[in-house]
């Protein structure tokens, strides 16, 4: 498949995804009487979803094109080489990686927790909540993760894939969805690890700072998910 066509497949992904989690949300929901058009819909769906992200995106785009100008990285092509597929899996593993520990550390530092506390602002923890960050968060997550790909010289398509993989996972585990994923929890993060996460019952600095992949939080004894009670908030 071509660029154009990853292009026009992510963002079917990405729209059927949207249709799949409302559904749900409204068959088997974890928190139920939440609606649909909840307090602060439209402004995480016009204002942290679209309009930000467009912001963002063109300023990104200008500071990784000012670093590989400066430093002719992605000449060397280092992973060009790389299967399509070798080359996804490297970035979503390190890049999740490296999300956990920044998580963690936001969670611990009083600086970055004024930047991320945007985040858990929201009362509704649904498939839309994930997209409401401050935007010097946006900026720094999304610049770390979309740095690497061009500066080692991934495919144009691998930018297109990581990114529709990282906005389907992060609907996903906001998903007010009654999800129970058994074993597969114990590598791959849900809804009913995160809703903890999001929960006002733990003490600061909380659980679950995982997004993908559950295994750092079980890796560096984060987890947390109770069998006998369920989160509040």
């Amino acid at each position: 498949m071509n660029f154009n066509s990853w292009t026009i497949l992510s963002a079917a992904v990405i729209l059927g995804s949207v249709g799949v989690l409302i559904l749900l949300e409204r068959v088997r929901p974890y928190d139920r009487g939440e609606h649909l058009f909840r307090e602060g819909f439209w402004t995480d769906l016009v204002f942290y979803t679209i309009l930000q992200n467009l912001i963002l995106a063109v300023v990104i785009g200008k500071l990784i094109a000012w670093i590989d100008g400066t430093t002719h990285l992605s000449r060397l092509h280092l992973i060009s080489g790389w299967p399509i597929w070798a080359q996804v899996g490297f970035f979503v593993v390190t890049h999740d990686l490296y999300i956990y520990w920044f998580h963690r550390w936001q969670h611990h530092n009083l600086f970055l927790w004024r930047l991320h506390e945007a985040h858990h602002s929201t009362r509704h923890v649904d498939w839309l909540a994930g997209a409401r960050s401050h935007m010097f968060e946006i900026l720094i997550n999304q610049t770390i993760e979309a740095a690497p790909m061009v500066l080692l010289g991934a495919a144009p398509v691998v930018p297109v894939i990581k990114g529709m993989i990282s906005a389907v996972w992060g609907m996903y585990i906001h998903s007010n969805v009654d999800v129970k994923s058994g074993p597969l929890q114990l590598v791959l993060n849900g809804p009913e690890a995160h809703r903890w996460h999001h929960a006002v019952d733990l003490e600061p600095p909380g659980m679950n700072f995982s997004t993908k992949l559950a295994i750092w939080d079980h890796l560096f004894g984060t987890f947390y998910l109770p069998r006998d009670r369920r989160p509040t908030g």
